[in-house]
């Protein structure tokens, strides 16, 4: 691929943009979102309002979607994970198998996932094979929140993976230890919107305040969403290592 082409993906099961944020401030272009929750939907339009978005990922033809280099996405993690009941590919919300399609037939040059750390014992070996039947080469890599800075551990499951014909070493001397995401250039006002959102207009209390007194619900629907989501900085610091690997210097 020529390094002055856009490098496109799309962000499946993209809850509230972790991904495409993440991935969009590493220097990368949103070519389209997949998400089924209604409000969800609403944040991914107020920050992506020129991204083509699709709900339902088992309903999608793979025909309609954009050739992109990367397909990524945090699947749900309730087949798997240590609280549930782990019913694995027996859940009703184990997508894993249609994403699969989606990559069968797009043929992206790489992939990238999150889910929980019960996936290494429930599910994972069966991502792995299917991506390796396709020849991809694959990484699961676990890291930890806290690994990029934030003040919780959040261990979570990443798997990385690179098409056959997209073989590139990456110089990881080009890639900064420590980054200062509070002064980084590469903040953007979306970030700040992301978080003013997600906590009720500004005030930090209001995210925490989940029923008024009227015993109402009050912010269900984002302190769901907060809590599905992934770190973004982790796939921003992974993006930037596959940009590198594809010879693209940092601006």
């Amino acid at each position: 691929m020529n390094c002055d082409q856009r490098f496109t993906f799309i962000d499946i099961c993209a809850g509230i943009g972790g991904f495409s944020l993440g991935l969009e401030m590493a220097g990368m272009t949103c070519a389209g979102q997949v998400e089924i929750d209604e409000y969800c939907n609403r944040v991914l339009e107020k920050h992506w309002p020129a991204v083509p978005r699709w709900r339902d990922v088992k309903e999608i033809n793979p025909a309609d979607l954009p050739a992109v280099e990367l397909i990524c996405g945090g699947y749900p993690c309730q087949p798997f994970s240590l609280s549930g009941e782990r019913r694995g590919q027996e859940d009703d919300r184990h997508l894993w198998p249609f994403i699969f399609s989606i990559i069968a037939q797009k043929k992206p040059a790489w992939c990238l996932f999150e889910n929980v750390v019960g996936h290494v014992t429930l599910g994972l070996d069966q991502v792995l094979s299917d991506l390796e039947s396709l020849g991809y080469a694959t990484w699961p890599l676990i890291i930890p929140a806290c690994a990029v800075g934030a003040l919780h551990q959040r261990d979570r499951i990443w798997i990385m993976a690179n098409a056959p014909g997209f073989r590139f070493i990456c110089d990881n001397s080009k890639i900064k230890a420590g980054v200062d995401y509070q002064n980084s250039e590469r903040r953007s006002p979306k970030e700040a919107d992301l978080f003013f959102d997600f906590r009720g207009g500004g005030n930090v209390s209001d995210s925490f305040d989940v029923r008024t007194f009227y015993e109402f619900p009050y912010g269900m629907d984002r302190v769901k969403s907060c809590g599905n989501a992934i770190v973004w900085k982790i796939p921003y610091e992974l993006g930037r290592a596959i940009l590198l690997a594809h010879g693209r210097e940092e601006k």
